[in-house]
């Protein structure tokens, strides 16, 4: 074993925070931060470029199985290296801290809290939206922008308050997700629907280069409902027993998550026909209203603030301990790397993402479509950056080979190199069916190099 192996402190389990965090918080976070307001957004438009059901479904369960093979990769990383900040630890381990930091420049200034802001505003929305149905009071523009702005200043001042309480609040959080999703499940299925939906149109007439296409484009909005799984490996140094815990909690969360989406789309397509399904904007309110009349549309917007109000806190949560970690390595600012010294967190880090976020969410209310607009400008840097997270298991093998692997990713070295060429051919669709935004999203992380060059000259 090379000498730096020995003395590197990215594979031991020493921290200077607070292991408070068992299986079920760790599961827990791994669920709230999946299921937020992708499963209730991205169907539809999932939908609109399939035009097919079994194109619908296909795109749904290669998203799935991707993201398993994916996982299994991050249980080896994270179960070899216990320590907070995810990816940013990988990458940085596997090809230095240039890599590492261009990903954290990436999701703080934009990607991962800008994902904080649209959720945020989601939920503020779907708030206006629960007011309306039950009292037809509307709420202006500046009341949702304040809401969205008040839910991260509320998880931001709960999440700097030790991470036991956090913990005790992500399972409650994802308990109530699972009981809202299971509901509209239920009720889908409880009432009169269509079978014939699921096969209506089954396949489209002329498979053609252009479906192909419209599969990569909407695996973007898949990947995006499914995004968040690897939530947990951002407090590694937070959970008890990270080596067996955190890479369990990686799968039962997936599987879990996998189940509840499998259901809700089948549910939807049970109650709306494709073609409708297609051009619906809010796929659950359709369907429950369908299925509940106008009481399903309120308990859908109940269902989605709960899930989103979760979501935000997941996020809040598990995303500082980068900029955390960054800060340790002085390749952020300084003052991010302080821990409190009776709570045990990284609060100067949890305040200046949540600051952020707030900006961020007064950039975002000035545009329609905020949401989607997240989704298609960083799709592919993201992608970038988990070609080479996913890569770097079998750099560290090579690197590193006599280190001690609690878990191994299954089926190596196939299962890695089938799931990177896999991201390879979708980083290449997406670049061609959004390469402005693509371009945008790369060239405002390439700005971080100005950041790092200075650093690194002035340090």
């Amino acid at each position: 074993m090379p000498m730096h192996a020995l003395t590197n402190q990215n594979f031991t389990e020493d921290t200077n925070l607070e292991r408070g965090l068992g299986l079920p918080s760790a599961v827990s976070i791994v669920i709230s931060r999946i299921i937020g307001s992708g499963i209730f957004r991205t169907p539809g438009p999932i939908m609109a470029l399939v035009g097919s059901t079994l194109l619908f479904g296909s795109v749904w369960i290669i998203g799935a199985v991707i993201t398993i093979f994916a996982a299994v990769c991050y249980a080896e990383l994270v179960a070899m290296m216990p320590r907070s900040g995810g990816p940013y630890v990988y990458l940085k381990e596997a090809y230095g801290p240039l890599i590492a930091f261009l990903r954290g420049w990436a999701m703080f200034f934009v990607s991962e809290t800008g994902a904080i802001a649209a959720v945020a505003l989601v939920f503020a929305e779907y708030t206006q939206a629960s007011f309306v149905i039950s009292s037809g009071i509307y709420l202006s523009h500046s009341v949702v922008v304040a809401v969205a702005l008040l839910i991260i200043v509320f998880h931001t001042i709960i999440n700097c308050f030790g991470v036991k309480l956090s913990g005790v609040v992500q399972i409650v959080i994802s308990s109530s997700k699972v009981i809202a999703l299971g509901y509209i499940i239920m009720a889908c299925f409880a009432k009169n629907g269509n079978v014939a939906n699921f096969y209506t149109p089954l396949l489209p007439e002329h498979f053609t280069f252009t479906h192909f296409l419209g599969i990569g484009a909407a695996l973007r909005y898949a990947f995006f409902a499914f995004s968040g799984w690897e939530g947990a490996t951002y407090v590694a140094e937070e959970v008890k027993n990270p080596r067996k815990n955190l890479p369990l909690s990686l799968l039962i969360g997936i599987v879990c998550v996998l189940i509840l989406y499998m259901g809700a789309n089948a549910a939807y397509l049970f109650q709306v026909p494709a073609a409708e399904f297609a051009v619906s904007k809010s796929i659950a309110v359709d369907a429950l209203q369908r299925a509940l009349g106008a009481a399903g549309a309120l308990m859908v917007a109940y269902a989605v603030m709960v899930n989103t109000f979760g979501n935000v806190g997941t996020q809040v949560m598990v995303k500082a301990r980068t900029w955390h970690a960054m800060a340790q390595d002085k390749l952020f600012f300084s003052w991010c790397a302080i821990v409190h010294e009776k709570y045990k967190t990284p609060n100067n880090a949890i305040i200046l993402q949540g600051l952020w976020a707030c900006v961020l969410v007064m950039f975002a209310s000035l545009y329609k479509n905020s949401y989607e607009a997240v989704i298609d400008y960083f799709s592919a840097t993201g992608t970038i950056f988990n070609i080479l997270t996913l890569a770097s298991v079998i750099v560290l093998r090579r690197k590193y080979p006599d280190v001690v692997r609690p878990f191994k990713t299954w089926g190596y070295p196939v299962t890695v190199i089938l799931v990177v060429v896999f991201y390879i051919i979708y980083l290449s669709v997406t670049l061609i069916t959004a390469f402005i935004p693509s371009l945008l999203g790369i060239v405002l992380t390439s700005t971080g190099l100005i950041y790092y060059w200075f650093k690194i000259k002035y340090a």
